[in-house]
């Protein structure tokens, strides 16, 4: 007899049959479901749409091994279903058949995997873990699906050509699939060529010719804040890597004959600097240090574009939590070791946001035109750093008791510590819940365990 184990996820939706179809069918709607523990990349396609027979070559890691996986599209039914079989790859056998169907909801979405481990009869020792592993994935991919799919149907935006700077960074790495996959056109702006793309320096300027029909443009490009001690000269490459690019893009947009509608241009909430116990919204005045004031010439930067009728957008972003990058990621390994724990006292306040929540706001800012100006694209509930710690430590089922004392944070970071570490950011989304933006991860807990598939 075959041995193998089926598993199955049903899960209703507000949408129909047919646009789960469509989402499932159009550009990178397999980047977006692709859970980020899994580290699967697509490396070729026979076809660019879903088709009887079409192919499509995945490269999966598994720490320092790099398999190759061939699956083939057939059962291809329009608006009902498609099967997924591989073709050669790590499995004795994989069959996933996707069914949307309908449900009194509006429709059912129905995965379907069949499985065998290979090794056969010490394969079979391996097939509990693998259960767990395909239930965890379904449910990462299912939760996506219905998030995605019902702020599209709550929340329409007529398809739009969208240019992304930062587009191979950690936001501008996820938001690509998200919105070719609700039906959007993407242009990513990179240093490096990339097919489709803008190749741009940031420091020199721009070719106005690369901008030319454009509806909106996503700016999320600059150096990472927390790469490294804030020496002299790291600050002036911070300042340097988003106030100047950030206003030679705005010149070069208000200069186009048919300029984008909208700019969404990245910013952070650590323009408030140390809030206390205060809760900061977007009326709350900048900080006089140094990330109040960089915060404020970046934004200024963007002048132009607003000036010359652009609608204008300042995301300031929270601590955006990712397993793939940001400092949820650095946290990981020790926190997986049970040596993670309050940094400091750990009584400081923390803002903090999923990174489906980013894509999800960010959508909704390119989505309602009455939006302008500064939004705080943060959870509506901010934790304090002790609370963060406790329950990431719960989430994977590790301690989080080992503090790591003010000092030392000091000794390693210097400024950069007290000003991100060590600092009380306890900042609210008042303008983001005033537009009726709906939260997928309002509470840490849900957050972090989306985030990490547990």
């Amino acid at each position: 007899m075959t041995h193998g184990i089926v598993v199955q996820r049903r899960t209703p939706m507000a949408v129909p049959p047919h646009a789960m179809w469509a989402w499932h069918a159009a550009p990178g709607a397999f980047e977006r479901l692709a859970p980020p523990w899994e580290h699967a990349e697509v490396v070729s396609r026979t076809h660019d749409d879903l088709v009887e027979g079409s192919e499509v070559t995945l490269r999966v890691r598994k720490g320092p091994l790099a398999l190759s996986w061939l699956a083939r599209h057939h059962d291809v039914v329009p608006g009902t279903g498609f099967v997924d079989e591989q073709v050669r790859g790590p499995f004795a056998r994989w069959h996933h058949a996707h069914q949307f169907l309908p449900h009194p909801a509006g429709g059912e979405l129905v995965d379907t995997i069949s499985l065998a481990a290979p090794f056969g009869m010490l394969g079979r020792a391996a097939e509990p873990v693998l259960r767990q592993t395909v239930e965890r994935m379904l449910r990462y991919r299912h939760t996506i699906t219905r998030h995605d799919l019902e702020q599209q149907m709550q929340t329409p935006l007529t398809p739009m050509r969208i240019a992304i700077t930062g587009a191979t960074g950690m936001v501008g790495g996820a938001l690509t699939p998200m919105l070719t996959a609700a039906g959007h056109t993407v242009v990513p702006v990179s240093r490096r060529p990339i097919a489709g793309g803008i190749q741009w320096d940031p420091t020199a300027p721009l070719d106005p010719a690369k901008w030319t029909g454009l509806d909106a443009v996503i700016h999320l490009a600059g150096e990472n804040i927390a790469d490294g001690r804030w020496t002299d000269e790291r600050k002036r490459l911070l300042r340097e890597s988003r106030v100047g690019p950030t206003r030679r893009l705005a010149e070069m947009l208000a200069a186009l004959p048919t300029p984008p509608r909208v700019l969404i241009s990245a910013s952070a909430v650590g323009i408030y600097g140390d809030t206390g116990e205060e809760m900061a919204t977007e009326a709350t005045p900048a900080a006089t240090d140094f990330l109040g004031e960089l915060g404020v010439a970046w934004e200024a930067a963007a002048a132009p574009a607003r000036d010359a009728g652009i609608r204008v957008v300042h995301p300031r972003f929270g601590i955006i939590l990712s397993s793939e990058g940001g400092a949820l990621a650095k946290m990981l390994p020790t926190a997986r070791l049970g040596l993670g724990g309050p940094l400091g006292g750990g009584s400081q306040w923390m803002s903090w946001i999923a990174l489906d929540d980013v894509l999800g706001a960010v959508y909704h800012l390119l989505a309602d035109t009455s939006v302008h100006g500064p939004v705080n694209v943060v959870a509506p509930t901010p934790v304090r750093n002790a609370e963060f710690a406790e329950t990431l430590g719960a989430v994977l089922h590790r301690p989080a008791v080992l503090p790591v004392p003010a000092f030392a944070l000091r000794a390693l970071f210097g400024e950069m510590a007290d000003a991100t570490l060590l600092a009380d950011s306890r900042v609210v989304p008042t303008a983001l819940e005033a537009t009726g933006y709906r939260f997928r991860f309002p509470e840490l807990d849900g957050a972090l365990r989306h985030v990490l598939g547990r």
